[in-house]
């Protein structure tokens, strides 16, 4: 009753043997024959009689519906025998249908009665002498339907159906059958064991083979259900698969095709990944997969910034071109790809090479490409034209886009998915040709053509962010020309669209803001301040989504004009009489990479009491996000990719709870971006100075205890006066190294009487007349940009007072100096400070760093005798000198100890601050190093070594640093220096500090770090004959 027809063996026995039996079970086996398997069948003889026409079931119409099934079977065999015997075929479906009408629903033997007609037709339909398939189907779908998971034939109909849809998918070609086959197969193979005779056809050419040959047909489909159809193509090829690389890039392609519509990075990731899988799988030197994961790299690339992923794309292309010849069908195809990363590395870096090199391959790819993608190369070939007109203003190279352009747009009709792209190019090219010429049918085209490209794109697609980029540039260069304020209004407009349009990558947005804040500025438009916003917003998460500390200041100085957007953005508040605002624009753009890497270190003792759930859930994911960052920099580039997915997978759930967190009643503000009020905490014991450089104006912001900000305009002073003082500075202070101690330091002292008459004395007035702050106050100096190169804390009027009487008095006789690398960094330094530990203190010394890392210091072994003198016992002063101090040792030093003196050599690593370093016995401790040792209770450091306070060139609104470093690690209060230290001079230094520090300290008392400074100034006060004026300054307190 359940069989198929299929004639498997005879066998030959007689009744007395088959009778021989009695009442118990036996088995009958028939042997393997051909491809089909052995079988053997549990046999019992259920009431054995002479009489043959005797009934062997308990009613007649089941002993009918039998023999009709038998005879079915008989008649069957026959047709499957001779071939093409259609009354055998008719007579074997007219038993079925008998017995199937028989059996009704709800009867036991409907499911096999179904079958046994639905198989009868399919191999009529399959010898041709049957045209009806749909009605077969149908047939096999409802025995399915009555097996359902679990029934012990569930597999075979699940096989059976797939025949049937198989054989119709082979003669109409549809693709849902094709479709519905693929998900019965990912329901049929888990079901069948390895080895089995099911599963060895339903693996074969006829079963998941065919699948995945004929899905290779179907067009490529993005949505949710061609994507689901790939996956279950792909999970039916498992690891050793001959089809698993052609699936991956199946998968691949559908998934990239989703990120083009929609924008979604998780996509993108995943077709990287994909991909990179599939040029693991397919032979040396397939010239396909590795274009294809090049073209998504660089994909990546536009959408993150990350450089590392454009080399590899332009190493990947250069692979490909490389195994297509001049002859290869697909050589175009390369040419073209690398031809479009150069030009991206060009936009990047602007190596002219890159570009000319671009066009040449754009040019030998438009002569071998055949007619159906010439358009597609035509646009690319202008697009590299118009980049290097851009950059050369060579109006051949432009006049041949444009004609260009216009060629693949009458290649690409309307309805063309590409066709918008080309449309928004021309528009480009039609603005820059408008500035040369100035006539309006240019113009007034472009602006059309953009308006067009919008009409063909959906409201979300990545996409339109070019066409608002190019409306926002025929609107602009209009407003250049004819000065209408309307063309200005419609241009910020635009460039609003273009920088929030929320399926666009960041890099490409925060462009865009960019230009916008500066064409604002350009044009004096009231939108200036919201660009600014809209620029730090984006590159906060921008930099955010960055998995390591390093590849996120990386995606700060990837963009120009990135580096002087927090004082350009205080510089326009403070035009607008918007103090405030200044202050907290200037400190959310400055002390970024401090700020995102302290996320994870945030006190949570409030929380701890308001939920501890939160809390313990909230530390324990920035546990986790901490030590994701470390695998992020793997020299595995799969591994890498990897690990960030798994850094922003992280990153999403840190963020959901602290979105929860802010829902708890006094947590609103909790990690947000501080309010001035919260700012103002930062100058509770003292003023803060921030001083602003910015090419639109230089002053300074007052942030009082309480009260208002104050302002201080510096009227005569500009950023490129302050460049060249800062230039000087450096270049004095080079060549006081060659003088004498004696000599005197003439440069250096109008340097600093030049800072005091127009930077600080301005401010001192304030602080004197409108604050009234008293002598010998603390005061903390918040330098920007070029402000932090210059030795604000050594102002000095160097001249006598008007009156005759005595000398005019400098900054540091009337206040007690300070730096902060931001007003937060302050907050968190002094509230660390509610909980200490017992005192204990280490001089750390080197005097003898490895090859390549200084010359000896023969004056350390000394300082460090001297400092241990000083230090009171009630500190448990030890030391760390010799072989002991390497670096491993410094760092557990400095975890353990709430006191550290470092003497040895530093050095500022002007290409990556993160790798400055102190020389240690066997290897540098960097300042990486340094962040990662997480010291809570430390309090302060004195850091006597060179160049330790010196900030970061690139990002000078960074303050990266060695100093910074070890506040950021812990320490509340560090002595930096700005420059070279002397070793000679600078114990005189150190031991008038010491001196001060511990200067009246009872028995009992815990010495206190928040003296340092006070300490400070009074040492460089007391050696002022014994140091020269340079080594007196060179030393800098920072913290509390």
């Amino acid at each position: 009753m359940l069989g198929h027809g299929e004639l498997i063996a005879k066998l030959e026995t007689s009744w007395n043997e088959l009778l021989g039996h009695g009442d118990e079970a036996f088995d009958i086996t028939f042997p393997a024959h051909g491809v089909q398997p052995s079988l053997t069948l549990k046999a019992i003889v259920v009431h054995a009689c002479r009489n043959k026409d005797s009934a062997l079931f308990d009613s007649v119409i089941e002993y009918k519906i039998a023999r009709c099934a038998d005879l079915g079977h008989i008649r069957f065999a026959d047709y499957i025998r001779s071939g093409s015997n259609v009354y055998l075929l008719n007579s074997a479906m007219m038993y079925f249908q008998w017995v199937l009408d028989q059996c009704p629903v709800g009867h036991p033997d409907r499911a096999a009665a179904l079958t046994n007609l639905a198989w009868a037709r399919l191999h009529g339909y399959i010898q041709n002498d049957l045209k009806d398939i749909d009605f077969t189907t149908s047939l096999f779908r409802d025995a399915l339907a009555l097996r359902p998971q679990g029934h012990p034939d569930h597999r075979l109909s699940l096989y059976h159906l797939t025949q049937a849809l198989r054989w119709r998918h082979n003669n109409q070609h549809t693709p849902a059958d094709i479709r519905e086959s693929a998900q019965l197969y990912h329901k049929l193979l888990p079901l069948c064991p390895e080895g089995t005779y099911l599963r060895n056809i339903a693996a074969g050419d006829n079963g998941v083979n065919y699948v995945f040959n004929g899905c290779n047909d179907i067009p490529t489909d993005a949505s949710n259900e061609g994507i689901h159809l790939r996956r279950i193509v792909l999970e039916l090829c498992p690891p050793g698969n001959q089809h698993r690389p052609r699936s991956l890039d199946n998968l691949a392609q559908v998934v990239e095709a989703r990120f083009d519509q929609h924008g979604s990075i998780d996509d993108l990731e995943e077709t990287i990944q994909l991909r990179r899988e599939a040029v693991s799988l397919y032979p040396e030197g397939h010239s396909g997969s590795l274009n294809n994961l090049a073209v998504s790299l660089r994909s990546r690339f536009q959408f993150q910034g990350k450089s590392h992923d454009l080399d590899e794309a332009i190493s990947l292309h250069e692979e490909a071109l490389r195994l297509r010849p001049v002859g290869h069908e697909s050589r175009d195809a390369s040419l073209s790809n690398l031809g479009g990363a150069l030009r991206s590395r060009f936009n990047q870096r602007g190596d002219i090479n890159d570009i000319n090199r671009a066009v040449n391959l754009y040019c030998e790819a438009l002569t071998l490409c055949p007619t159906p993608t010439r358009d597609t190369t035509l646009n690319n070939l202008a697009l590299a034209l118009k980049t290097r007109y851009d950059k050369s203003t060579v109006g051949e190279d432009l006049d041949k886009a444009i004609d260009m352009y216009r060629e693949s747009l009458r290649l690409k009709q309307p309805g063309h998915p590409e066709r918008h792209r080309t449309l928004f190019n021309l528009s480009s090219a039609l603005c820059s040709r408008f500035m040369q010429t100035q006539e309006n049918e240019d113009v007034e085209e472009a602006i059309a053509l953009c308006e067009e490209s919008l009409v063909a794109l959906p409201p979300l697609h990545p996409d339109r962010h070019y066409s608002y980029f190019r409306l926002r540039e025929a609107h602009v260069s209009l407003y250049q020309i004819q000065h209408n304020p309307a063309d200005l209004s419609l241009a910020v407009k635009n460039f609003r669209l273009a920088s929030t349009h929320p399926t666009q990558g960041f890099p490409q947005r925060i462009r865009v803001a960019i230009d916008w804040a500066l064409q604002a500025e350009v044009f004096q438009h009231e939108s200036a301040l919201e660009a600014y916003h809209t620029c730090l917003e984006l590159l906060d998460i921008h930099v955010m989504t960055r998995s390591s500390i390093i590849s996120r200041r990386d995606a700060t100085t990837a963009f120009r004009g990135a580096q002087s957007l927090p004082v350009d953005a205080a510089s326009c508040a403070i035009r607008r009489n918007d103090l405030q605002g200044a202050v907290k624009l200037e400190e959310r753009g400055r002390g970024q990479q401090w700020s995102l890497a302290s996320r994870l270190r945030t006190p949570l003792d409030d929380l701890k009491l308001a939920s501890l759930p939160l809390a313990h859930k909230l530390s324990e994911l920035s546990k986790r996000l901490s030590d994701a960052q470390g695998s992020t920099g793997s020299a595995d580039r799969a591994a890498a990719d990897r690990a960030a997915i798994e850094y922003r997978k992280l990153t999403g759930e840190w963020e959901t709870v602290a979105s929860e967190i802010r829902t708890l009643q006094g947590f609103s503000r909790f990690l947000l971006p501080p309010s001035y009020e919260d700012l103002q905490v930062a100058a509770c014991h003292g003023p803060v100075i921030i001083l602003i450089a910015s090419r639109y104006s230089c002053n300074a912001i007052i942030v009082p205890t309480s009260g208002q900000p104050h302002h201080v305009p510096f009227p005569s002073l500009t950023l490129a006066h302050l460049k060249v003082l800062k230039n000087d500075f450096a270049k004095v202070i080079r060549n006081t190294a060659g003088m004498g101690p004696k000599e005197p330091r003439a440069a250096l002292i109008a340097l600093l009487r030049k800072i005091w008459d127009e930077v600080m004395l301005p401010i001192v007035k304030v602080l004197q007349r409108d604050l009234k702050l008293p002598g010998h106050s603390r005061i903390w100096l918040c330098p920007t940009a070029a402000f932090t190169s210059i030795p604000l804390h050594a102002a000095h009027p160097f001249r006598p007072k008007a009156n005759g009487d005595g000398r005019e008095l400098c900054l540091e006789d009337i206040y007690i100096c300070s730096y902060t690398p931001t007003l937060s960094a302050l907050i968190r330094a002094r509230q660390k400070m509610k909980t200490r530990a017992a005192t204990s203190f280490v001089a750390i010394g080197q005097s003898q760093p490895p090859a390549g890392q200084g010359e000896a210091l023969l004056t350390i072994d000394s300082e460090l005798e001297l400092v241990r003198s000083l230090v009171p016992a009630i500190a448990n002063p030890t030391t760390l000198v010799g072989d002991a101090a390497t670096r491993a040792g410094a760092l557990q030093a400095l975890q353990c100890n709430t006191w550290v003196h470092l003497a040895c050599h530093g050095k500022q690593d002007h290409e990556q601050p993160y790798y400055s370093h102190f020389a240690m016995r066997d290897k540098p401790l960097t300042l990486l190093d340094i962040m990662d040792n997480n010291a809570p209770h430390a309090e302060f450091a004195f850091l006597s070594a060179c160049h330790t306070a010196t900030g970061d060139e690139e990002t000078p609104d960074e303050a990266i640093h060695l100093a910074a470093g070890l506040q950021f690690s812990g320490f509340k209060s560090v002595i930096g220096t700005l420059w070279v230290v002397d070793d000679a001079v600078a114990k005189h230094v150190v031991k008038g500090f010491y001196e001060n520090m511990f200067k009246d300290l009872e028995e009992g008392d815990m010495p206190d770090c928040t003296k340092a400074a006070w300490a400070l100034n009074k040492a460089t006060y007391a050696v002022k004959k014994e140091v020269p004026l340079e080594q007196r300054i060179v030393f800098i307190h920072i913290g509390v």
